[in-house]
């Protein structure tokens, strides 16, 4: 690339918002999934405004520049994880957040972290409900490029259902607006949602207007343990065929015995796994939803079953859940998973996901957000040794697999990124993946936005 045609894109959003500083480029190749493919950018486009994303795009279609959309860089499947000679499009530097109470919609910039948007709306008496265990690091650019969930999800829905309108910079650098505040509309095709999860093959979000809820009702906790993982997940499939938590998370017992090596909280580290389910049912039907949930517990031979009013002391738990992937992370290099099934399936996928750590000789802890059947089997491994880096791999590409063979799914919220673009195909067939491939060629002829990801 000449410099000449890098000082027209500098001149085009101007120099404070463009770097080609090397050393400053480089926090900008990798997401959480610190794939080791990562390539080096001509330059970092660390927007501030909807034009800029447009005059950044604009300048990528002339040159047929390769184009990679970020967030925070919380992703954990390689979703942005920058090319070589391409354009990082950086959105960390938006961040306005409006809330309108009356009409129950937050309208919100994708740099604003999900945390962010949850406080200004809890400011109204209102919530957000989508809620990743990233939550308080993680971009809503992100969470719509992905189509987040998290651990409210069971009850509450991912992102997608919170999706009223959406802004996009498109290949050729039209702006595009679809959707609004309004909570109906089904004019036209449903082309909002098209976009939410398309980890940024199709286009740039620059804006999205999200659907807000009243504030969450008080919760109640039920935290079981039990000898072995099987009977808890066969808890889980027990307690969701009759009632609907408000969360029901699972950790098995090496993700516990980690996230104690980690926090220190006196977490049994002789249970084969635990669980952590709330209820946040009105009245007494909180109460009626809990003696369920203790009831299937003690069914399965739950070791111990506590229960807490106290939103503090059930928050501790949720917060020993939401550390398991930082105290993972700090036991060695990660493949991360989050393959799902049907729920009833769900002791079958724990079991074959053991069965694989065992075969290849590896650790892989798993949590869960097993009230949906989504889970996170994390395989460790020692990056600097070829054999340990060989086997995680062959047991990533066993897990997903697994979960194919189960009627399941490869991911169930990090989507597909660059770690899971071969699995794909095996999981949706030739027919969806021709399809799936006409409508990335229409929208982005030329091919520049994300290239090598998803498709």
């Amino acid at each position: 690339m000449s410099s000449a045609a890098l000082d027209d894109l500098i001149n085009a959003v101007g120099p404070d918002v463009v770097t080609c500083d090397a050393v400053v480029m480089d926090r900008y190749r990798y997401d959480w999934a610190h794939d080791e493919r990562a390539g080096m950018p001509l330059a970092v486009v660390r927007a501030e405004t909807a034009e800029h994303v447009q005059a950044a795009v604009r300048w990528a279609a002339e040159h047929r520049v390769p184009v990679v959309p970020r967030g925070a860089g919380s992703g954990l499947s390689g979703g942005s994880t920058a090319v070589d000679h391409g354009l990082v499009i950086s959105t960390e530097r938006m961040r306005a957040i409006s809330i309108d109470p009356a009409a129950r919609v937050a309208i919100v910039e994708p740099g604003a972290l999900n945390a962010e948007v949850k406080a200004a709306a809890a400011e109204h008496g209102l919530w957000y409900p989508p809620d990743p265990s990233s939550y308080e690091i993680c971009s809503i650019g992100g969470n719509l490029a992905t189509n987040a969930g998290g651990l409210c999800c069971v009850k509450y829905g991912v992102t997608t259902d919170y999706v009223l309108g959406l802004d996009v910079v498109m290949a050729d650098g039209t702006l595009i607006k679809l959707g609004g505040i309004r909570v109906k509309d089904v004019a036209g095709l449903s082309l909002t949602k098209l976009f939410v999860g398309s980890e940024g093959t199709l286009g740039v979000i620059t804006r999205g207007i999200l659907k807000l809820v009243p504030k969450q009702p008080d919760k109640a906790t039920l935290v079981a343990t039990f000898a072995d993982v099987e009977a808890a997940a066969r808890a889980v499939v027990g307690m969701c065929a009759q009632i609907r938590p408000s969360m029901l998370e699972l950790m098995d017992g090496l993700s516990i015995n980690i996230v104690e090596d980690y926090l220190h909280m006196d977490l049994d580290r002789t249970a084969g796994a635990m669980l952590i389910a709330q209820s946040d049912a009105p009245g007494g039907a909180r109460a009626l939803e809990i003696s369920i949930m203790e009831k299937v517990c003690a069914e399965l031979g739950a070791k111990e079953c506590f229960v807490t009013e106290d939103p503090d002391e059930g928050e501790l738990f949720v917060a020993a859940r939401r550390a398991a992937f930082p105290a993972i992370e700090r036991r060695g290099s990660l493949l991360l998973e989050d393959v799902g099934v049907a729920v009833p399936l769900l002791p079958e996928l724990i079991d074959g996901v053991a069965k694989i750590a065992q075969q290849n000789g590896i650790e892989i802890p798993v949590v869960a957000h097993a009230g949906d059947g989504n889970t996170h089997p994390n395989i460790i491994y020692d990056a600097s040794d070829p054999d340990s880096r060989a086997r995680a791999h062959g047991a990533f590409d066993q897990v997903m697999q697994l979960a194919i063979s189960l009627g399941g799914t490869i991911t169930g919220e990090h989507g597909v990124g660059r770690l899971k673009k071969d699995a794909l195909p095996d999981l949706l067939g030739p027919d969806v993946m021709a399809l799936s491939h006409k409508i990335k060629n229409a929208l982005d002829p030329d091919g520049i936005m994300n290239p090598g990801a998803v498709l």
